[in-house]
């Protein structure tokens, strides 16, 4: 890629649409080229494109976030297949955790730093959050929220940047299950496998200092838990 890639989604139509740092591109899986699809954010050039996931209906929501910066200069939009976007929160630092329950009426997200990962109220219909809450919070020794996915019994698992884990949380924000991992920096998380039964964990090693990396050679691995429970599918971009 010509850019860093941010996050992606697979389209119904074929290829992926992925989140560049100059907006959401069509991508021909076959032959790698590129069409620009949204600019989403042209009058921000300091940010970058961040976390994105499609919802239930197949709209694509993505994150911006400053690129060199921890400033609140980012914010959530929502991309509809016809070519248009909107901003629907902003004033975000690091967006992450985007996801949406088995039903899509509860909306997941994360500004990271916050430690937060709230739930909102979501009508499938219009593509529009409502009324918000905590979910859950980071303890201060536990890291914080980055990349998350939802179960088919409606459990939240959530990445812990800086915490050694993945945690479950249940519909309620009940913590469920830790499990610990050997890397410090796990980034994000989705399900796989043939009966998506299989939680597949990302990590980081960037800015690790040696001694952090000496504590967690395994930096940077893909890691692959057998979990117990299934995944579901995720959407298509519909556009």
């Amino acid at each position: 890629m010509p850019e860093a890639i941010g996050s992606f989604a697979l389209r119904e139509a074929g290829g992926a649409l992925v989140a560049l740092r100059s907006g959401l591109h069509l991508l021909d899986l076959r032959s790698g080229a590129l069409d620009l699809f949204c600019a989403v954010e042209p009058d921000r050039p300091d940010n970058r494109l961040n976390d994105g996931r499609c919802d239930r209906r197949g709209r694509f929501w993505v994150g911006s976030m400053h690129d060199r910066l921890r400033a609140p200069t980012g914010a959530l939009y929502r991309v509809d297949p016809d070519r248009t976007s909107q901003r629907v929160l902003d004033g975000i630092t690091v967006p992450n955790s985007l996801s949406w329950s088995p039903d899509g009426r509860v909306m997941y997200f994360s500004d990271t730093p916050s430690r937060e990962i709230l739930a909102y109220d979501f009508d499938p219909a219009t593509g529009r959050p409502g009324a918000r809450r905590v979910f859950a919070r980071v303890p201060d020794d536990g890291g914080y929220p980055d990349g998350a996915t939802v179960d088919a019994e409606g459990f939240l698992w959530s990445a812990h940047w800086d915490g050694w884990r993945v945690t479950r949380y249940a519909p309620d924000g009940r913590v469920d299950r830790v499990i610990e991992l050997p890397v410090q920096r796990p980034t994000s998380c989705a399900f796989g496998g043939e009966r998506l039964d299989v939680l597949y964990v990302t990590s980081a090693s960037t800015r690790l200092t040696p001694t952090e990396l000496a504590r967690g050679p395994g930096a940077g691995g893909l890691f692959a838990v057998e979990v117990g429970v299934r995944g579901l599918l995720e959407s298509r971009f519909a556009g």
